[in-house]
């Protein structure tokens, strides 16, 4: 049986996909633009965009690639569960 779009179990099931990432946090530490990420990995900037906001879970690839560009292991970029808060201990 297909789950309503606002169906809980629809909501449910779109919390456990949703991955975290630290990629906004990232480009400031290092003065990096969403244009000059974007250039770097090959894709619209307008994507860098939507990966920050939450709105678009990359590709293993594409994760690699950006865990890559920063060097530094894919954990450190993504999660599955929300990063504390900078500050939070």
């Amino acid at each position: 049986m297909p789950v309503k779009a606002g169906s809980r179990a629809g909501k449910e099931n779109a919390d456990k996909e949703n991955v975290h990432n630290r990629i906004a946090v990232l480009r400031a530490e290092r003065g990096v633009s969403r244009r000059e990420l974007a250039t770097a990995l090959g894709v619209h900037y307008q994507t860098i965009g939507y990966l920050e906001r939450g709105e678009y879970s990359p590709s293993l690839h594409l994760a690699l690639r950006i865990a890559g560009f920063f060097e530094v292991p894919v954990e450190v970029v993504f999660s599955l569960e929300p990063f504390p808060r900078l500050g939070s201990t």
